[in-house]
């Protein structure tokens, strides 16, 4: 048996994993099972580079610019897999599989129909473990991108979306502080994350070295972690 295969934690363990840390709503809720009708396998999506939510983020911002509405699907793509994903192995010690993910066809959000996953404890590396599962998903979305964005900039975004996820559950919960920090430090270190940015205080705040390009819709402003954020202009 594989490493992982002696890890696997039992369906009801990572159904009631899911249920609790839903709770915290927003991005973190991730139903898993129900009807297949509504929603379609998240690979049909990633292999068309989220082209209707990329269209739709631009209409609702009225830009004229397309990789400001891919850069911020993707940013809120990355949100949604990281808050449950990152909560699952904080609160319940199970890394989750996300291979069989889906999305509603009217919209972002994410289903888990079997849910499936790994008692952290049992896995050689847990962290990486997770960096994988969420890349996985990132990378296949970045693969079947219409637009060309600079690498580094979706890198950004992933970090940004998992320290927000981060920041969320931190507020919900301050006694996981230690772990939290300690196990977002080590994910902003490995692999295309490393170098993406620095966490600057107590409360994970977080300055990256990019822009999600926000800043560049119609009214649009800097986000709180954005590099230009000290520069003149508003921020958020």
């Amino acid at each position: 048996m594989t490493e992982h295969a002696q890890a696997q934690a039992p369906t009801e363990a990572v159904t009631a994993a899911l249920h609790e840390v839903a709770a915290l709503g927003g991005f973190f809720v991730l139903p898993v099972g129900g009807p297949d009708e509504g929603r379609h396998l998240l690979d049909r999506s990633t292999a068309r580079g989220f082209t209707d939510l990329s269209a739709a983020v631009a209409r609702r911002y009225r830009t004229g610019e397309p990789r400001i509405g891919v850069s911020i699907a993707h940013l809120g793509h990355a949100a949604r897999l990281w808050s449950p994903a990152l909560a699952c192995v904080l609160l319940h010690g199970i890394v989750l599989d996300l291979t069989e993910l889906q999305r509603a066809d009217d919209g972002p959000a994410l289903c888990l129909p079997r849910p499936a996953g790994w008692y952290a404890e049992r896995l050689p590396d847990p962290a990486l473990a997770l960096n994988e599962e969420v890349m996985r998903q990132l990378r296949a979305l970045e693969t079947g991108l219409r637009v060309k964005i600079a690498p580094r900039l979706l890198d950004g975004n992933v970090a940004s979306a998992l320290v927000g996820s981060a920041q969320v559950l931190l507020s919900a919960r301050p006694e996981l502080h230690e772990p939290l920090t300690d196990l977002t430090t080590r994910l902003l270190s490995t692999g295309r994350l490393a170098g993406t940015g620095v966490i600057t205080g107590p409360g994970l705040t977080f300055r990256r070295r990019s822009c999600c390009l926000y800043y560049r819709v119609p009214n649009g402003s800097k986000c709180g972690d954005c590099c230009l954020a000290d520069r003149d202009g508003p921020s958020v």
